[in-house]
């Protein structure tokens, strides 16, 4: 079957006419050797531990680095590349309001690493959110090349529109190969994992999420990337990350030392001194109405 692949010049909806078909396709060489550089650089000083994981489905030779919208300036760029948010906000809209940043982690397969378990990532929440609802749209962005040999993600495509509990023959399962600056996209609902590494070199990807804006997240955002650092951020990316409301009384907050009363249950755009938001409630039947079951 193979994997498709499509160049940095398609169009939204090609994309997305191919996950609705697959539910995983690459996109090659979107990063300029320049941004492969500053990532390099920007993650070597998180890499350099010897801090691996500690059971099977994380990888005894795997590292993993995560808050790196507070760590990584290029990275933040990654969050934000226009085509991705554009096929996220189109391929989750119909089930929500808007979309967050749900996941970011930079992921370095070592040498002898064993596979994982092919798993859907939408089983995060534990299997309580009905199939025909899409939860996630998530990147693997080609820091390194990945081949079979060094690890290339497994993934199966089709298996989105599966019975749940079918294994996939051998036949089946696909590696994603593809050249340092490429872009792997694929859904919450394929049967996806670690590939095995079998080469000499580790496997390096910048893993970012996508998800509904009203759905917990898998990183707390608000804590791997506080507002002591959020405040220095482009605006849309904090947005992006959750500094803000994802519905009419979703996500307010309040400032439990303040006494004069103006950051009482309020936007947490507030907190950068912005108070425009686009759920802030205009009228009691606009809030009953956007509550109102769209199914």
């Amino acid at each position: 079957m193979g994997i498709v692949r499509l160049s940095a010049k398609a169009g939204i909806d090609e994309i997305l006419d191919v996950l609705d078909q697959d539910a995983g396709l690459v996109i090659e060489n979107i990063l300029s050797k320049d941004d492969l550089s500053q990532i390099n650089s920007e993650l070597k000083p998180y890499l350099q531990n010897d801090i691996k994981g500690d059971n099977e489905f994380t990888g005894f030779k795997t590292k993993r680095v995560g808050a790196l919208m507070a760590r990584s300036p290029k990275c933040r760029e990654l969050a934000l590349n226009p085509l991705i948010n554009a096929v996220s906000k189109k391929f989750l809209e119909p089930n929500s309001d808007g979309y967050q940043l749900h996941f970011t982690s930079a992921i370095s397969i070592g040498p002898g690493e064993t596979k994982q378990i092919l798993h859907r990532d939408r089983g995060v929440w534990g299997g309580y959110i009905p199939r025909k609802i899409e939860t996630q749209l998530s990147t693997v962005w080609a820091i390194t090349d990945f081949t079979k040999e060094n690890g290339g993600t497994q993934v199966v495509p089709g298996s989105h529109k599966w019975e749940k509990n079918r294994t996939p023959l051998s036949k089946e399962i696909e590696h994603v190969e593809m050249s340092a600056g490429s872009v792997f996209i694929y859904t919450g609902s394929v049967m996806h994992g670690g590939g095995e590494n079998n080469s000499e070199e580790s496997r390096l990807g910048v893993f970012l999420h996508y998800a509904p804006n009203w759905l917990r997240q898998e990183e707390n955002q608000y804590l791997s990337c506080p507002p002591s650092i959020a405040k220095d951020l482009d605006p849309e990316l904090r947005d992006l990350m959750g500094y803000c409301q994802g519905g009419y009384v979703l996500g307010f907050f309040t400032d439990p030392f303040n006494k004069d009363g103006n950051l009482e249950s309020v936007s947490p755009k507030k907190i950068f001194g912005n108070s425009a938001d686009k759920f802030s409630i205009q009228t009691p039947d606009k809030l009953v109405e956007s509550s109102s079951n769209k199914n």
